[in-house]
């Protein structure tokens, strides 16, 4: 079962500007049987994009749901073939001329620091949006790999979280209905030109414009800029 693709509009944005990006797309929340987003919000589930774009489609749910089911049943296995589809990518991107950023967390949280040995792929940036405070805090103090890269998630119920990861230096990513110049004093940037939140400079927010069910949302979960 190949676990890694390009097929989503977002990451598949990187390839302008020289960076081949590849994605793991599982079930998110507890649709599997077993909870992928333990830091989820009621905000965040339901503006989830994990029935946006091809998500819509059946057929993309359930291969979603067996990759996810793989990974719960047989993780020795689920990881190995995720090695494989990881230096596949690298030969992919060797041969197009671009370099490998990989987002193993398109749609859950999960602590890959913890499940694979991404010093091994010294070549090949991961990067993640996480609401997980230990795992954010853990990033900024150096306790990461080098080649893994994460910016933090606004919630509506973690604002004391996001300030204390500002006062640390992390990026945070935040969900608007229209991207305002600044937030919480500092720069907004436009997260949605590409997912490459690697490249981005340090100090910022990355400025998301709300999509699909999230244009509804009543929680707080998108901010109104006005």
């Amino acid at each position: 079962m190949k676990l890694l693709s390009s097929n989503n509009t977002k990451i598949k944005k990187g390839e302008k500007i020289g960076w081949l990006t590849l994605g793991l797309s599982l079930s998110p929340s507890t649709l599997s049987g077993k909870n992928f987003c333990s830091f989820a919000s009621a905000g965040c589930a339901a503006a989830c994009l994990n029935t946006s774009g091809m998500g819509v489609f059946p057929n993309v749910q359930a291969g979603r749901l067996k990759k996810s089911h793989f990974f719960i049943e047989n993780r020795t296995d689920f990881l190995a073939q995720l090695e494989k589809d990881i230096e596949a990518g690298i030969r992919k991107a060797k041969r197009e001329g671009m370099r490998l950023a990989i987002r193993l967390n398109v749609l859950s949280d999960l602590p890959w620091e913890n499940l694979i040995d991404m010093k091994k792929f010294s070549d090949v940036v991961f990067y993640d949006y996480t609401p997980n405070p230990n795992r954010m805090i853990r990033f900024l103090k150096g306790e990461f790999p080098k080649n893994y890269s994460l910016t933090f998630s606004r919630k509506e119920n973690n604002q004391a979280v996001v300030d204390l990861i500002a006062k640390m230096g992390g990026n945070i990513a935040a969900v608007f209905s229209e991207l305002p110049s600044s937030y919480l004093g500092r720069p907004v940037i436009n997260g949605d030109e590409t997912d490459t939140r690697f490249l981005d400079p340090k100090g910022v927010i990355v400025g998301l414009v709300a999509k699909g069910k999230g244009k509804k949302d009543t929680t707080g979960f998108v901010l109104q800029p006005n």
